[in-house]
């Protein structure tokens, strides 16, 4: 069976998101999955990756690392010792797969897939132009299988293309019975819930006779341990990647702002509340193929800014959403749900 480099170079949300096309390219490959150090744990977490590979690419996320000689070595020695000759580059829309598509040909890969805005030359022999063959507002798994199929990989039609992934049973840490997460960190400031309001959300939860879990990764354990209170129960720092998803299946719903463990609950197959800042658009980002209560004001002023540190004082796309709303519409997708 053939080998196929799928590459998606950067965070977690991004390589979980991913999940449907390299299922299409595995229906007919062996998946190599490329990912960034940041999106490598969850590229193990994918069904039909064959072997996952791991490249800090200073073009997609800071690294420390310059763009030298040992990084095209080291390119070359990843597709030497995988075997792939062809390759399928999935990228957003602000990205372009031009760099790695140059460092793969130097390679030797002999067939490239992509989307880009910019004319490819000899680059990619498969090329999608992005408002062309390829529409802007399109959710981020949608896009990335058009980019698969443009390659020749369709997504077959028995695959419904929703996230996935392979997870544990739940852990110990996350007790028996039924419970709702509360996840407040973002690794985008500007994405983030105000942590007092997440505190709010918890302790109306509790009241309202729910079992709160307060999750959050080894350096958010101070906050988690604020939000949860003594209503939640704190899991800050406590979970794995593949810990955390499966603490997310079993969840009645997710409560979480636009950042990665959103995306893991979608690929879980559970109802997200979703704090969302339209610094990137809902339509490519809101968690996808789930129950989805959208809130927050998706016309404010940081409408669309890509900003990381909110630019308007206050953070009112996200601050004006009351906490009893965040509980409402949990209580909703729970009673939709039941």
């Amino acid at each position: 069976m053939r080998r196929v480099l799928v590459a998606r170079l950067d965070s977690m949300g991004d390589v979980l998101v991913s999940g449907p096309a390299v299922r299409a390219v595995a229906r007919q490959a062996e998946v190599v999955l490329l990912a960034g150090p940041q999106g490598a744990p969850a590229a193990r977490l994918l069904p039909g990756v064959a072997e996952v590979r791991v490249l800090a690419a200073p073009w997609i996320t800071p690294v420390d690392r310059p763009v030298d000689a040992e990084l095209v070595a080291e390119v070359q020695r990843i597709v030497t010792e995988t075997g792939v000759d062809e390759a399928v580059v999935l990228t957003s829309f602000h990205q372009s797969p031009l760099p790695l598509a140059l460092l793969l040909r130097l390679a030797g890969v002999r067939r490239i897939a992509g989307a880009s805005v910019d004319a490819a030359g000899g680059l990619l022999d498969v090329r999608l132009i992005p408002g062309e063959g390829l529409p802007e507002d399109l959710p981020e798994p949608v896009r990335a299988l058009r980019i698969a199929a443009a390659a020749g990989f369709p997504l077959p039609e028995d695959d419904e293309g929703r996230l996935a992934s392979e997870l544990p049973a739940r852990p110990a840490a996350a007790g028996t019975g039924p419970y709702v997460v509360v996840h407040p960190g973002a690794a985008v400031p500007a994405r983030a819930y105000p942590a007092e309001r997440c505190a709010d959300v918890v302790a109306l939860l509790a009241a309202r006779g729910h079992r709160v879990l307060v999750t959050g990764g080894p350096d958010e354990r101070a906050l988690t341990a604020a939000v949860a209170g003594t209503a939640g129960e704190d899991l800050g720092g406590a979970l794995g990647l593949a810990d955390l998803g499966a603490v997310l299946r079993d969840a009645a719903v997710v409560v979480v702002g636009n950042t990665g463990p959103a995306h893991l609950a979608a690929a879980a197959g559970t109802p997200v509340v979703s704090l969302f800042a339209p610094v990137v658009p809902a339509v490519r980002w809101a968690p996808y193929g789930v129950p989805v209560e959208l809130l927050g004001d998706q016309h404010a002023a940081c409408r669309g800014s890509r900003a990381r540190v909110c630019p308007v004082a206050g953070h009112p796309c996200l601050a004006s959403v009351p906490p009893t709303a965040v509980v409402d519409a949990a209580e909703r997708l729970i009673g939709a749900r039941s």
